[in-house]
């Protein structure tokens, strides 16, 4: 009952507050949460278009290698000395510590 009293004033004193606050709401959104995912996600992508052989790197499994290999949409990468996976291209993140030490 209060809520459509609040929004029955609002509509008939005829200024446009709260028309206003939706749209400065819904800036703070887009400012705060949208667009720096989406620079995040450009980056990411960037970064897996940029793969380059004996590039140090973790896959979302959490497992760290080194690529020795890229084809399309896959990378073969060594976990160890002789032991060599097959992954998805989209499975591949930077890693964190081999950045930090350029």
């Amino acid at each position: 009952m209060n809520l459509l009293f609040v929004f029955l004033q609002a509509g008939a004193g005829g200024d446009y507050s709260f028309l206003i606050m939706m749209v400065a709401i819904f800036a703070i959104m887009y400012f705060f949460m949208i667009r720096p995912q989406n620079k995040k996600q450009k980056e990411i992508a960037n970064f897996r278009k940029n793969l380059e052989v004996g590039q140090e790197v973790i896959t979302a499994g959490g497992i760290y290698g080194k690529i020795k290999e890229i084809e399309d949409n896959t990378v073969v990468l060594e976990i160890a000395s002789g032991v060599k996976i097959k992954i998805d291209r989209n499975s591949i993140f930077a890693n964190a510590a081999s950045n930090q030490q350029k």
